[in-house]
């Protein structure tokens, strides 16, 4: 028990962020190659794909509550060598997870059509999002559960069984679209449906190999007890963590949504540039999410076995290496703008307004990578409401009011609003920086849980 404790412990960052890596690029490669293909059927429907997958990603944070507990919570539980209170968070995350997946389901399916409304999109662009909200919806209950099996892995170190099953889900999504929309082998284009049934697919699969790979990799057999037999001190932790790290994506994402207004009354061309360039942002901060959780996992085994003055050094290590590869990054994709909005559409205007938003990246993406890095770390190290309180502080006071004020008042339109995002992040990231060197597990109760 305690040479598998320390073995979890001396994983190194590269052991485990390589294939974290490779299952986000995956993941971000799905929506990219969605939204590629589809801005070749339609610029409409890859906008109302785009929106409605804002509208859906806020329902995914829900799972979230649970999976960011676990991934905390066994994380120190390893770390300090109660590898059976491990294993206990795990079959409670997997029971929680089951009920989340099937209430967002049920109201997805209900209320769907009202919520996409509020958007104010309209035509077509309505119709192709209505379209993929309403058969997307059922895929929320698979991913639902499958968060929390991937957490599981994660936690435990097995960070590429997780990437194994994301490649061939990806390989289904991916057949699925070609299917849909080129009408290879003679088969009738479908579209947007099509596009929507093959991401369901793929998330079923999804969770039917993960629940094998806990069982073959941690000899944990979950079965339907689990569903009705969480601990309610494990509810308890996985909620106190998971609650107030969920709140600060949640407000992202809302915040998200008024800005994405904003562009609406920009017109479609604006909207389109948005969600062709939201895509080709994720390439910019994909390394970053990556060795942000790699270091999120190591940080929270550190603190379990009592390591401090190791967890601090590895999250300025972290952070210094994620702020260098995000500018690199960002400022390469800049000065090939041009060539690569053009693989997306054919369009000048949305071409004309989009050139200008790759470059303010450059400017958007270190901060960005200090407040991912940093603010994860935290998360691990019991400090869980600081994120929160600042994020809904920043996002709102700075990105939403700024949006406003820079891209609608001022008339900057869309490099208006990636300005004042850039300005959140920078904000965010400051304030994190700050906290992470105040060492906050010498005033966190969390980290006490496992003393």
């Amino acid at each position: 028990m305690e040479e598998k404790a320390n073995t979890y412990s001396e994983q190194s960052l590269f052991s485990i962020s390589w294939p974290l890596f490779i299952e986000l690029a995956l993941h971000m490669g799905m929506g990219i190659i969605a939204t590629f293909m589809l801005s070749h059927y339609s610029d409409a429907a890859a906008a109302g794909v785009g929106v409605a997958n804002q509208l859906l990603n806020i329902f995914i944070l829900v799972f979230t509550v649970t999976s960011i507990g676990a991934t905390v919570l066994i994380s120190q539980s390893l770390g300090a060598g109660q590898l059976k209170k491990g294993r206990q968070l795990s079959r409670s995350v997997f029971g929680l997870n089951v009920w989340f997946g099937i209430a967002v389901s049920v109201t997805v399916f209900l209320f769907g059509e009202q919520l996409l409304r509020l958007f104010d999109i309209q035509g077509k662009v309505f119709e192709y999002g209505l379209t993929f909200v309403r058969i997307c919806g059922i895929s929320l209950f698979f991913e639902s559960i499958s968060l929390a099996l991937s957490a599981v892995l994660r936690s435990h170190g097995y960070t590429k069984e997780s990437m194994v099953v994301t490649v061939v889900m990806d390989l289904i999504s991916v057949g699925g679209n070609i299917i849909a929309i080129s009408g290879i082998f003679g088969l009738p284009i479908t579209g947007v449906a099509g596009v929507s049934w093959a991401i369901v697919i793929a998330r079923a699969y999804a969770v039917c190999a993960l629940i094998y790979l806990v069982y073959t990799r941690l000899s944990l057999k979950l079965t339907i007890k689990d569903i009705f037999k969480a601990k309610k001190e494990d509810i308890k932790g996985l909620l106190s963590i998971g609650i107030p790290s969920a709140g600060e994506n949640l407000s992202y994402q809302l915040s998200q949504l008024v800005i994405t207004s904003f562009v609406v009354s920009m017109g479609t061309a604006s909207l389109a540039a948005r969600v062709y360039i939201l895509n080709i942002n994720m390439l910019c901060f994909l390394f970053t999410l990556a060795i942000a959780q790699g270091t999120q996992l190591l940080v929270a085994r550190y603190i379990g076995g009592r390591q401090f003055q190791r967890a601090l050094k590895r999250g300025i290590r972290t952070l210094k290496i994620a702020m260098i590869a995000s500018s690199l990054t960002s400022l390469v994709i800049a000065l090939i703008g041009s060539p690569i909005l053009e693989t997306f559409t054919k369009d000048p205007s949305i071409i004309t307004i989009g050139l200008p938003v790759l470059w303010a990246i450059v400017f958007v993406e270190p901060g960005r990578a200090m407040n991912i890095v940093l603010m994860s770390s935290l998360k691990s190290a019991g400090d869980v409401r600081f994120p929160v309180i600042i994020g809904m502080i920043s996002m709102w006071g700075i990105a939403v009011a700024l949006s406003y004020l820079l891209g609608v008042h001022y008339g900057f339109g869309l490099l208006g609003i990636w300005l004042a995002q850039g300005a959140d992040e920078w904000l965010r990231g400051c304030f994190a920086l700050r906290r992470w060197l105040m060492k906050p597990w010498e005033h966190s109760r969390k980290v006490q849980i496992l003393a």
